[in-house]
């Protein structure tokens, strides 16, 4: 999911820019070099893989806040400029306050923001303190910005330092003030990322130190309204250590108004009529001059008594450094899943796939007993912020598939639980109300993969996958009445045999864009049904779900022609003429920023080209091979498609096109292409991903060219490249089970780009725990990490000795693949 508004231009100005910034503080990347290079050293089994962590990179769209694995909570700054996760690094920006509620890795215009607190100094007294946002922003103090899983901070101008850690629901906010200064405190009622607040209401309790807020904004990346609601609680006292002095309340606009009145308790805010709407909030200082204050603050979706209570029961009397402990604790049970031979991998590599497991844990969020409207009492579990299905089922669930059945069991239970209250699974579920639909219902291929890998645990796991395939069904065939909310334009396309350009849909509504995109992820959502239906034992829909998956050469016009290639995917009219548009058309060499979500976009694709998205058949590319004219012209294509310029690192319809050479039995080509592609998108540095992070998407895209792997969604193949990494064992607790990858030959001088000759990277052999595997070109989940033990990956300098598969090609469906679920 892009950025709104964004363009590729865009993004690499942006990227030129924050190569000079000064923040964070150098000393993030010294405290991490330093943590590797100890644990490089050290036999000990001890690791506290936190330390590898760089929170900062891809900020901007990433949050550095405070956060523990999938918490509601991600404590962060909020600054001024383009930022959709609140924190940017720029220093030119200014900060406007530290607030509870964040997403991480989103486009949009941003998210949540909700209940800013900004520390002040106020020598006149209370009547002077600036409220208004504009007026109470400030700049940072340059190299101070830090942060590690479960703690972030940064220091004003002021001299005033803010720190912060956190819970699932709550946490704790820490301020440093000048020695001798009297702290006042500013608590937002109305400002999130978004401007969007439409009314609410705070109350301050003095007696009892607290302050209790509830509003209502618009979604991040859906229609305006409904709003929905959030809640937050602060309690200002620090168990009795604290004592408030003056407070109050404030209300300013951009017009003049700038009041405050003093003992005041109450704000009942509400919109006016031009739609406009007033700054409003609390304004309190503490008696004498102390110069650290801490804050508790509880949040919630359900009411500020239920904020109240997850800071009373996630927090109590705990002290800020009890909460970092715990935080930490937690996140290096989710990092220790994938466990590295750091001494012979570069240190570099070390800080990617850390800092990429990290980003891979923070989000969707687990809002679970913080449900409101149709969810609002589920007895699932409820994960909010699925910011997309069209990305995330691509490597993010594939990836967790190998290592936390549980978390995604829960997750699992979300889409179907959606399902079960609306009709449709979630497509782009965000602040509690469905978002923008992107290929249809991805959600498919997400249960899918859950269902194909873990169906023997799914009833324990709490899943029943009955229940499981009738949420699919769904979203195949009932027609929404919306389709740019929930499920797909199935009608339309049943009734084709793809999505026409240019037509009447009596039976629902959305956007007429995108025909083309949609047409082949809604054939790779077919497939995913198909799986499951195989599974279960449904025959006829098996062969129902199969034919529809073909229904992407509907959209093959083999007389398009581009660069000397024959043959693009293209949008098409209902009486079966095709409309065609240059195939380049929103690549990045070719109007990168036309290929959106509003109507303005007439090309039939989704942040893509034709060039782009031909590639796109997962479940079949040996036909694919045959539409493009056989196995060297597809070749050809294919490097021409990454010469040309037209692959873009930072895109989900890309992912796949790297290991495409696979397909046609040459995977020494993939693994020159994917040094290629890992080498010029990323790094460890702040500017080291290829544009926003789309809920982790990028940062498992990345994972898996690490390891070496790269999954077929909705099935249990993972293909087998060539790792970064010499040696690596993947955890499976719930299974119990523990799989070591061992790279015979490997040679940290592979990781360049090109591969300098000589240099071992290519896979001579592959053998699963003593045998042979069948094929060098890929392996199955239930061979390898469901049963566990060793896979040993041979490499070899001879590219010609590797470019094989040395038996069996990865599945397409057309030549009899996919035939049996394991």
């Amino acid at each position: 999911m892009r950025p709104a508004g964004s363009s590729i231009r865009w993004l690499i100005l942006l990227a030129l820019v924050r190569s000079t910034l000064s923040q964070p503080s150098p000393q993030v990347q010294e405290r991490i070099s330093k943590a590797i290079n100890a644990a490089q050293a050290s036999n000990s089994g001890n690791i506290d893989y936190t330390g590898f962590v760089n929170p900062f990179i891809g900020t901007g769209f990433c949050s550095p806040g405070a956060s523990v694995p999938f918490g509601m909570v991600k404590i962060t700054t909020d600054f001024t400029g383009y930022a959709p996760a609140g924190y940017i690094s720029d220093p030119s920006q200014k900060a406007r306050g530290l607030s509870p509620l964040h997403d991480s890795g989103i486009g949009s215009a941003g998210s949540y923001g909700n209940f800013e607190v900004m520390p002040l100094l106020c020598p006149g007294g209370f009547d002077t303190c600036t409220t208004r946002l504009a007026d109470r922003e400030r700049y940072r103090k340059n190299d101070t910005d830090d942060a590690y899983p479960g703690y972030f901070s940064l220091t004003l101008d002021n001299e005033i330092k803010m720190e912060a850690t956190s819970t699932r629901r709550a946490g704790l906010e820490r301020f440093t003030f000048p020695s001798g200064s009297k702290p006042y405190f500013v608590i937002d009622l109305a400002n999130d990322l978004l401007a969007s607040f439409a009314g609410g209401e705070m109350d301050i309790d003095p007696d009892q130190g607290r302050i209790r807020i509830g509003g209502h904004w618009s979604p991040s990346f859906g229609p305006e309204s409904p709003y929905y609601q959030a809640f937050a609680c602060y309690d200002l006292l620090n168990n009795g250590k604290q004592r408030l002095g003056e407070y109050g309340v404030w209300t300013t606009n951009n017009s003049g108004l700038d009041t405050k009145e003093l003992w005041a308790t109450h704000l009942n805010v509400s919109q006016n009529d031009e739609g406009s709407t007033y700054q409003s909030g609390a304004l309190f200082s503490y008696d004498d001059t102390p110069e650290e204050i801490i804050f508790r603050v509880g949040v919630s979706f359900v009411s500020a008594d239920q904020a109240c209570a997850n800071a009373e029961e996630e927090i109590g009397s705990k002290s800020f450094e009890e909460i970092v402990n715990g935080s930490r604790g937690l996140w290096n049970e989710k990092l220790r899943k994938v466990e590295v031979d750091l001494s012979g991998t570069p240190a570099d590599i070390i800080e990617m796939l850390y800092t990429s497991l990290y980003r891979a844990s923070l989000t969707p969020n687990n809002a679970t007993l913080e449900g409101q409207g149709a969810f609002a009492n589920t007895r699932s579990f409820y994960f909010d912020s699925l910011y997309c299905s069209w990305d995330t089922f691509r490597t993010f669930y594939p990836l967790m598939t190998l290592h936390s059945p549980v978390e995604f069991s829960q997750i699992v239970d979300t889409y179907i639980d959606g399902w079960r209250k609306l009709g449709f699974m979630p497509e782009c579920r965000s602040n509690n109300f469905p978002g923008w639909t992107q290929g249809g219902s991805s959600g498919d291929n997400i249960v899918a993969q859950f269902a194909l890998n873990y169906h023997n645990e799914a009833k324990a796991l709490g899943i029943d996958l009955e229940e499981l395939y009738s949420a699919m069904v769904a979203d195949g065939e009932v027609n929404p009445s919306d389709w740019d909310l929930m499920g797909r334009e199935i009608d339309i396309y049943k009734q084709h045999g793809y999505i026409p350009f240019d037509v009447v849909d009596d039976s629902s509504t959305g956007s007429h864009t995108r025909e083309a995109s949609r047409t082949v992820e809604y054939c790779f959502e077919d497939f995913a049904l198909r799986q499951v239906a195989l599974l279960l034992g449904k025959a006829d829909d098996v062969e129902r779900y199969t034919n529809r998956s073909y229904f992407y050469r509907n959209l093959w016009d083999p007389t398009v022609s581009s660069d000397g290639f024959q043959g693009f995917l293209q949008k098409r009219y209902p009486n079966g003429t095709f409309s065609p548009t240059d195939p380049t058309f929103c690549s990045p060499v070719n109007s990168p920023d036309s290929c959106f979500l509003g109507e303005e976009n007439t090309s039939g694709f989704y942040e893509s080209s034709s060039w782009e998205y031909s590639w796109y058949v997962p479940h079949d590319m040996s036909y694919l091979i045959k539409l493009m004219g056989g196995t060297d012209t597809f070749l050809k294509r294919l490097d021409h498609f990454f010469e040309a310029g037209y692959y873009q690192g930072g895109d989900e319809p890309s992912f796949q096109t790297p290991v495409g050479y696979h397909y046609a039995n040459q995977p020494a080509r993939t693994v020159d292409r994917v040094r290629d592609v890992v080498l010029n998108n990323f790094s460890a540095n702040i500017t080291g991903l290829p544009g926003n992070d789309d809920q982790a998407a990028m940062a498992t895209f990345l994972i898996f060219h690490l390891l070496g792997l790269y999954p077929v969604p909705s099935t249990t193949h993972y293909l087998i490249v060539s790792p970064f990494i010499p040696k690596y064992t993947i955890h499976n607790d719930y299974l119990g089970k523990s799989t070591t990858v061992t790279v015979k030959n490997y040679d940290p001088k592979s990781i360049s780009y090109p591969i300098p000759a000589g240099v071992a990277a290519y896979v001579k052999s592959v053998t699963v725990n003593g045998e042979p595997a069948a094929s060098r070109c890929y392996i199955d989940f239930y061979d390898t990490f469901r049963v566990g033990g060793e896979i040993v990956i041979e490499l070899t300098a001879d590219k010609n000795e590797a470019d094989g598969c040395g038996g069996p090609v990865p599945d397409s469906l057309s030549t009899g693949g996919f035939a049996h679920p394991r």
